[in-house]
C-alpha cells in the first residue's frame, strides 16, 4: 500500500514513516515524556494532534513568553492562542511541528542549543528569534516572529564611549 505525504508547505514533505521516526525517538529521548510531565504539572488539557503531536492547551506559566513551545512531540500553548493552533492548516503548528523534528536530531542538547542560540540572537539582532538557527529554520513567519534579516541594534554614546567624529572633506 503506498504511503501518502504529509505536506507541510509546499517545499517540506514529511512521509509518515519519518512522522513515525520522529516520534519514536523523541520517545527514546526522553523529550516527549518532558512534555508530558510538563503538561501534566501545569494542568494542560491533552489532545491527539496532527503527525502523531500531543496539543496541551492552556498553558498558564509566564515563561516561555510565547503563544506556543514544543518539548518533544508535545505542543503546549496558552488559551489565548487556542484559535492560532487549531486553525486549520495552522502555520504556528507547523512551525511547532518543525521544532519537534529538531528535538529528535538533538535530543536533550535541544534546550541548551536552543538558549543559546536565543542569547546570542539578543545580542546581535536585538531580539530572540531573528538571527537563531532553530527558529530561522521553523519559520520565522509560521512563529508569529518578524521575517528578514538580523539587524544589530545602534548603541547609544554614554559618558564612558566616546562619539565618533564625522569626517568633513
Amino acid at each position: 500500500m503506498p504511503s501518502v505525504p504529509i505536506v507541510l508547505r509546499p517545499r517540506v514533505v514529511l512521509r509518515p514513516r519519518a512522522v513515525s521516526i520522529r516520534r519514536w525517538i523523541n520517545l527514546l529521548n526522553l523529550s516527549t515524556p518532558a512534555g508530558v510531565l510538563l503538561a501534566r504539572a501545569t494542568g494542560c488539557s491533552m489532545t491527539p494532534g496532527p503527525q502523531q503531536t500531543t496539543l496541551a492547551g492552556g498553558y498558564p506559566l509566564p515563561l516561555p513568553r510565547a503563544a506556543a513551545f514544543t518539548v518533544g512531540n508535545v505542543v503546549l500553548y496558552r488559551s489565548s492562542s487556542a484559535r492560532r493552533i487549531h486553525a486549520p492548516d495552522s502555520p504556528l503548528l507547523r512551525h511547532e511541528i518543525r521544532h519537534s523534528s529538531q528535538y529528535a536530531l538533538l535530543g536533550p542538547f535541544f534546550l541548551p542549543a536552543y538558549f543559546a542560540a536565543s542569547a546570542l540572537s539578543q545580542a546581535f539582532a536585538g531580539d530572540p528569534a531573528s538571527a537563531n538557527p532553530f527558529e530561522r529554520l521553523a519559520g520565522l513567519r509560521d512563529g508569529g516572529y518578524r521575517p528578514g534579516r538580523p539587524r544589530r541594534r545602534a548603541r547609544a554614546a554614554g559618558p564612558d564611549r566616546p562619539r565618533r567624529r564625522s569626517r568633513s572633506r
